[in-house]
């Protein structure tokens, strides 16, 4: 088994590579779905999410809403902390959880976890390899722009709650630039596809310590 960590940037285009290992025979594991499922209302993570934030990040269903949620937390850097130290070891360890199950029906599974946050948060200690997807900031921003209607500053905010880019390139075993058409995209992912059975045997393998 080969457990790869995919990891980039709000907007750079992440879901849209992973995709494109799914189809050449990657198990994909989006971390983001993962954190939906343990926000489930009535949960011990919604509850604590609510407790700290109140009921007014809750639509009317009583299901946690991220969009308000996130404007609380990408203006206020001790708030996403609290946030995360809530949702992130549930998220793990269901990660982890799945990890195992797929591993343990298919030996030569190439597992690619989409993992938005996985440098900033040190799960790429817990993988054997790191695919980087690179865009500039400037295309980062527009990309935001256009797909979640956020304005100039909106999109900025975003961006600047997270790692830049560039930070993360020195963490990374493999960079897909993703700032062209799909077609070469997909191009660099056929190249990085046929480097990667076998080389998570050999790499960094080595379980994360929380």
């Amino acid at each position: 088994m080969v457990n790869i960590g995919l990891t980039g940037g709000i907007g750079s285009g992440k879901s849209t590579v992973a995709r494109l290992f799914q189809k050449r025979g990657a198990y994909i594991i989006d971390i983001d779905a993962i954190a939906h499922l343990v926000e489930k209302p009535g949960g011990m993570v919604w509850n604590r999410i609510v407790e700290y934030f109140g009921r007014k990040i809750l639509n009317k269903n009583n299901i946690i809403d991220r969009e308000a949620l996130g404007e609380i937390v990408f203006r206020d850097s001790e708030k996403l902390e609290e946030l995360n130290s809530i949702v992130h070891p549930a998220v793990f360890d269901e990660w982890r959880r799945r990890l195992d199950d797929i591993g343990s029906k298919d030996e030569d599974a190439i597992i690619i976890s989409d993992i938005p946050l996985l440098i900033e948060v040190g799960w790429h200690r817990a993988v054997d390899l790191v695919i980087l997807v690179y865009t500039s900031p400037d295309v980062q921003t527009e990309r935001i722009m256009e797909r979640n209607c956020y304005s100039y500053k909106e999109a900025k905010d975003r961006l600047r709650a997270q790692m830049p880019m560039d930070e993360k390139i020195p963490f990374a075993d493999f960079v897909i630039n993703n700032k062209g058409t799909l077609e070469e995209t997909e191009a660099i992912v056929d190249r990085v596809w046929k480097e990667l059975p076998g080389k998570g045997r050999n790499a960094k393998n080595q379980e994360m310590k929380r």
